[in-house]
């Protein structure tokens, strides 16, 4: 299916990833509203994939007008899923994930290079999963204030295994424009995979030095990546 808009899209929505909430989007929020652009924040509860696809596609359906959907991290399996939405014209992964159809995070997970940086995830309790909050400051956000770091750290959202574990029916990478930036400092997605899942989707990509927490720590370069992608969904998204 051809997605088609005859101007640049106004309307944002944001999604975050695991072991955090929306509220790390305040910074590119600001810089996008700023710029006129209509921004919404997914608050999802990272229990389950389905649920989560279930609460963006509610603030999707509230949208006037065509969305350039963006997810950093686990949200990018959440809008590689709900990006067949047809008010979508645009997705842009945020050092994410970005499954095909049948892959899980989980799955993506174990492909990673040998040498790929270990994320410090605690062993699962009660079908959840949270990091170590000591390592949490150089896995996740090293560019990131430490006090600021400190508090992210403290405030983790449990990450569900259902939501890890659940795979996507229809990658929306294959008949939408898709844009990524990565995060070369990146200690949770290892770069190296994050420009091989770019590559598969045919991703318009921008590297920037930054950690995990990019969308935190440079908003502004998250936030221009962005308004590429809301310029460039005026064509006629692939099919």
């Amino acid at each position: 299916m051809a997605v088609t808009t005859g101007a640049a899209p106004k309307n944002i929505v944001l999604v975050h990833g695991a072991f955090v909430d929306g509220s790390g989007w305040e910074a590119v929020y600001r810089i996008l509203r700023k710029d006129g652009f209509a921004v919404s924040i997914v608050q999802n509860p990272t229990i389950s994939l389905a649920d989560d696809v279930k609460v963006t596609r509610r603030v999707l359906t509230a949208q006037n007008g065509p969305v350039v959907l963006v997810g950093h991290s686990y949200g990018g399996a959440v809008i590689t899923e709900t990006g067949n939405e047809p008010n979508v014209v645009a997705l842009v992964y945020i050092n994410a994930f970005a499954p095909d159809k049948g892959e899980s995070v989980s799955g993506l997970t174990k492909d990673l290079p040998p040498d790929a940086p270990v994320a410090p995830i605690l062993p699962p309790q009660d079908g959840y999963l949270v990091l170590d909050k000591g390592k949490f400051h150089a896995s996740f956000a090293a560019d990131v204030d430490p006090e600021r770091a400190a508090f992210m750290a403290d405030a983790q959202v449990p990450w569900g295994l259902e939501a890890v574990a659940g795979t996507i029916s229809k990658a929306a990478w294959r008949s939408r424009p898709s844009w990524y930036l990565i995060g070369t400092g990146d200690r949770m997605i290892p770069p190296s995979a994050q420009r091989l899942m770019a590559q598969r989707a045919g991703s318009t990509v921008i590297e920037v030095a930054g950690s995990h927490a990019i969308h935190v720590s440079q908003p502004a370069a998250v936030a221009g990546i962005i308004a590429k992608a809301a310029k460039g969904a005026m064509a006629t998204a692939r099919s």
